[in-house]
């Protein structure tokens, strides 16, 4: 499923998007999922839960896509 997730600041952080977005239920449960390489950023495995996210970034868990807008 895709979603599109407006955001109103400058970014988003990877961990606080999935949060957000309820791709995880905890801060804790979005940090093992980053670090054990479950999350692609723009067709990439990405493991730094601390990412910066812009408009424009795709990021995909669990087949799940949330489009930064």
């Amino acid at each position: 499923m895709e979603y599109h997730s407006k955001i109103t600041t400058e970014f988003i952080k990877l961990d606080s998007l999935l949060k957000y977005e309820g791709l995880v239920e905890t801060g804790g449960d979005a940090k093992i999922r980053i670090q054990s390489g479950e999350v692609k950023v723009n067709g990439e495995t990405c493991t730094m839960r601390g990412k910066k996210l812009r408009p424009g970034d795709r990021v995909e868990l669990d087949g799940n896509t949330v489009l930064i807008e």
